[in-house]
């Protein structure tokens, strides 16, 4: 099965050369994602739950764009820039996955933009299994 990108409707354009998803074989790759609008302007500047929140929100979509559901996610990748966002990205992070858990990390570095607090990647299974 070839690639196929995934953009949801109403996506702004990405600030680099990237789609923010691609399916191949049942498999949804969700690109690095910040708590950007469709301008890249940073919200809820501060806020890192609020964040969060606006992250998964995005990623939802794609994988939902793509014919999956957050139930499908297997594997993601966190990036935060302060240890103590920590907890409130965590308590975040649960409500989007309130049954089993997928498996991930989680490393502390810069972001692309100073006011983002949180950035996320993730892969969804959305194939036969």
């Amino acid at each position: 099965m070839p690639k196929v990108v995934v953009t949801p409707k109403g996506t702004g354009v990405p600030i680099a050369p990237f789609s923010p998803g691609t399916l191949a074989d049942g498999i949804v790759y969700v690109s690095g994602t910040l708590p950007f609008d469709k301008e890249n302007n940073v919200v809820h500047v501060g806020d890192a739950a609020a964040q969060t929140r606006h992250v998964l929100e995005i990623i939802k979509g794609v994988i939902e764009t793509a014919g999956g559901s957050m139930a499908d996610v297997t594997f993601n990748s966190i990036f935060l820039t302060d240890w103590a966002n920590y907890a409130a990205i965590n308590t975040v992070y649960a409500e989007f996955f309130p049954g089993d858990k997928p498996a991930r990390y989680c490393v502390q570095c810069g972001l692309v933009k100073p006011d983002a607090l949180v950035e996320i990647a993730s892969i969804a299974h959305i194939g036969k299994s």
